[in-house]
């Protein structure tokens, strides 16, 4: 679906309602929030809620789409084993669980117990795509975008929930970027579950050999991005 512009009225809007629901998810589960609950804290009607959004879960998704972008540009989804020169590659794990520490209230809210298991799929997609792409970087991954996101131009694509550009048949069907992408999110679901034990290096560097073996597994070390072995 082409990006369609923004104007000023529903950026302001969707702006209250994201602005609403972080703000309510900061003292209540998501399950406890309702639509009433949100539109009444933003100062807008439900009719304006429902213009922009199919229901909480999708503003959830909306609301929270900086947030998620953080947590997937720091997955280490897909990082091969060893760097082009051949030396040990960076450990992004301390940054990752560093920033979920840093929004802790947030992902309790979101993908604990009590969170949103549709949620939880849109941002377990994300991360597959987006090992998928890091690992073919030459393929054509068809629609994916930064979805929700405001473009450079104004512009906004279409709610997360409401028409997903990170649909399964998005990309060809890569079982070794969902794996990583369920490692990582599980450890960062169980994580929070016993209340963030360990500091992030702590976790880095506990989780990252296990992840530099799945990727040798995977025949990450020796594939190159785009390869026919690759995809």
């Amino acid at each position: 679906m082409p990006a369609r512009p923004m104007d000023p009225r529903t950026r302001r809007s969707r702006s209250a309602l994201e602005t609403a629901l972080r703000e309510l998810i900061a003292e209540r589960d998501l399950s406890q929030i309702s639509v009433s609950d949100i539109t009444k804290r933003a100062g807008v009607n439900r009719s304006t809620f429902y213009e922009h959004y199919t229901d909480v879960h999708d503003l959830a998704a909306a609301a929270c789409t900086t947030v998620f972008d953080e947590l997937v540009a720091a997955s280490p989804a897909a990082v091969p084993p060893a760097t082009p020169d051949g030396g040990p590659p960076d450990n992004p794990l301390p940054d990752l669980f560093a920033h979920v520490a840093e929004h802790a209230p947030l992902y309790r809210a979101l993908l604990g117990d009590d969170g949103s298991a549709r949620v939880i799929n849109h941002l377990l997609q994300r991360m597959t795509v987006t090992a998928h792409i890091r690992r073919n970087p030459a393929q054509d991954t068809g629609p994916y975008e930064a979805d929700g996101a405001v473009l450079a131009d104004g512009a906004v694509q279409p709610s997360p929930l409401a028409d997903d550009p990170v649909a399964p048949g998005s990309t060809p069907h890569d079982p070794a970027a969902g794996f990583v992408a369920g490692a990582v999110l599980g450890s960062v679901v169980d994580w929070l579950r016993h209340g963030c034990p360990g500091t992030p290096e702590e976790m880095g560097a506990a989780l990252w050999p296990l992840l530099i073996g799945v990727a040798a597994a995977a025949g990450w070390e020796t594939e190159q991005p785009g390869s026919p072995a690759a995809g």
